[in-house]
């Protein structure tokens, strides 16, 4: 069983940045952010593949927010900047379980493993 374990949320002021890393206990493929508003559906951020590194980004992130990973430390890490009210939510990482070629999943049903999740906040 994978534990993905987030950290790095926090308040910040519109226009600053935030970097979140999710660091995975054991052997993960495919890995994803998805955030969550209060009363919205859980929604696809961004992804980057498990072997050659290739990303997708949700239209309303791209330019502004960027995914990595570190296999030898089996991280994952989103950069987010000038980042604007609307993207307060809580922001979990998500693990595949299966060796995937693209396109990415972008549902929830596509990840076997998730995080409990960091809060981000930006303030107006």
């Amino acid at each position: 069983q994978v534990q993905l374990v987030e950290s790095g949320g926090g308040l910040v002021q519109a226009g600053g940045s935030l970097r979140l890393s999710c660091a995975a206990s054991g052997r993960t493929f495919n890995m994803a952010w998805f955030r969550q508003a209060p009363g919205k559906e859980r929604e696809f951020v961004s992804a980057i593949s498990w072997i050659e590194g290739s990303t997708s980004a949700a239209n309303s992130v791209k330019g502004r927010f960027t995914i990595s990973r570190d296999n030898a430390k089996n991280t994952v890490y989103l950069q987010m900047n000038n980042l604007k009210p609307e993207d307060t939510a809580v922001y979990y990482c998500a693990a595949d379980s299966t060796p995937r070629t693209l396109p990415f999943r972008t549902t929830t049903d596509g990840y076997a493993y998730w995080g409990q999740g960091t809060q981000v906040t930006v303030s107006s």
